[in-house]
């Protein structure tokens, strides 16, 4: 398995596609398929029956996957960067950083 440079609750922009130049957060990441659902991004329309949670049904609107290739971390200074991997040398851990600024993303 190899290490991704999103992960969940990662604020992110979209570079590519129809959503492009949209912010979001990391709802969640699929592994497998190499998508994430971000908040309020890619949108989609979705015909649900009625059940005991809205009993009314009719269309809904809620997040599908984005592929991982289209989608920039945000660091600090609110700019999309690539993300970089280096050994902290206080903790001996990798840790995820900012190639544009330099700083370490938490």
């Amino acid at each position: 398995m190899f290490k991704l440079h999103i992960k969940k609750g990662d604020t992110v922009m979209v570079i590519a596609g129809d959503h492009k130049g949209q912010q979001g957060k990391v709802l969640r990441i699929d592994t497998e398929k190499y998508r994430a659902i971000v908040e309020g991004v890619n949108l989609v329309s979705k015909h649900t029956k009625p059940n005991a949670k809205n009993p009314q049904g009719g269309i809904v609107k809620q997040e599908s996957p984005i592929h991982l290739s289209n989608l920039k971390v945000i660091d600090s200074t609110g700019k999309a960067t690539r993300i970089g991997r280096k050994i902290d040398p206080k903790t001996e851990k990798s840790v995820r950083y900012s190639k544009k600024s330099g700083e370490v993303i938490k």
